[in-house]
C-alpha cells in the first residue's frame, strides 16, 4: 500500500515526544530533524555520539524542541539495557508519542550456505531482536499516549524474497511478522498503532554498499520521503493499524 500525498501542517507533532532509533544518519537523522521542526522532542539513539552531538547542534540551530542524546549500541544491548532505556525515559518524559525502528545493518549479500553464521548473528540482532527488545521495553511509555504510533522500516526484499539478500532479508520478513502480531495485540484497549514502511530506493550508506556501482543521484534524497514518515507519525493516520505501506 503506497501512502497518499501528504502536506502536513506546522504543529503536527507539537508536544509529542518521539524515539528515534539510527539517527545519527540516512533517513533516522532527516526523520528526526524532520519530527523537531514539526514540533516534537525528539530522542535519538545511535551508537555514534559525535553524529548525534551534531544533530543535536543542527535542531537546536532551527529552533526546534531541544533533542534528547541516548547513546546505545544495539549489536551489544543486554535486555537490561533496555529496561534502563525505559527506566530513563519514563523519569524524564513519562510517556513515549512515537517510536521509529529505523536502525539496521547490511550484512553479506552472499548465499545462506557461504553466510558467515556470525555476521547473520549480528544483523538479526541489531534489526530484529533490538527493534522487538526495544518496544516491548517501551510499551508501558506508548500506553501513556493519548495516540501512539509505532513504524517499523521494511524493505522490499522482506516482504518477498530475493536470492543472496541473506540475514538483511530474512530480518525484513521477521520485522513485518512482529509488526502484524504488535498490531493485533495491541488494537484492542491501547491507543498504539503499529505499522512498516518500506522507503524505497533512497540516498544512504546502508543503500550505496547493497548497490555500489548505482549512480547515488538516482536515488531521491531522505527529505523526498518525509511527507510518508510525517503522515504515520501524526494524528492523521490514525485509523492505520497493522498495515504494510510504501513511501515510494
Amino acid at each position: 500500500m503506497k501512502l497518499p500525498d501528504y502536506t502536513a501542517p506546522d504543529d503536527l507533532l507539537n508536544d509529542k515526544i518521539i524515539l528515534v532509533t539510527g539517527a545519527a544518519g540516512g533517513i533516522g537523522r532527516t526523520a528526526a530533524r524532520t519530527y523537531a521542526a514539526y514540533g516534537a522532542t525528539v530522542i535519538i539513539l545511535d551508537k555514534n555520539i559525535p553524529a548525534l552531538e551534531t544533530l543535536y547542534d543542527e535542531i537546536k540551530q532551527d529552533g526546534s524542541p531541544e533533542a534528547a542524546i541516548y547513546p546505545m549500541d544495539l549489536a551489544g544491548a543486554s535486555v537490561s539495557d533496555y529496561e534502563t532505556l525505559e527506566i530513563t525515559l519514563e523519569k524524564n518524559f513519562g510517556k513515549l508519542d512515537g517510536l521509529l525502528h529505523n536502525a539496521a545493518i547490511l550484512g553479506n549479500l552472499t548465499s545462506i550456505s557461504n553466510y558467515d553464521l556470525q555476521q547473520w548473528q549480528q544483523v538479526m540482532t541489531v534489526n530484529f531482536n533490538a527493534p522487538l527488545l526495544l518496544t516491548r521495553a517501551c510499551l508501558s511509555l506508548l500506553k501513556a499516549s493519548e495516540s501512539a504510533s509505532v513504524i517499523f522500516t521494511s524493505d522490499t526484499v522482506g516482504r518477498r524474497g530475493k536470492a543472496y539478500w541473506g540475514a538483511y532479508g530474512v530480518s525484513k520478513f521477521a520485522i513485518e511478522g512482529l509488526m502484524q502480531v504488535l498490531a493485533e495485540e495491541l488494537e484492542t484497549n491501547t491507543s498504539i498503532r503499529v505499522n512498516s514502511l518500506d522507503p524505497g530506493p533512497v540516498r544512504t550508506l546502508l543503500r550505496s554498499s547493497a548497490y555500489p556501482a548505482e549512480e547515488p543521484g538516482n536515488c531521491p534524497l531522505p527529505e523526498t520521503i518525509m511527507p510518508a514518515y510525517l503522515y504515520l507519525m501524526g494524528k492523521d493516520s490514525q485509523t492505520l493499524n497493522g498495515e504494510t505501506l510504501s513511501a515510494q
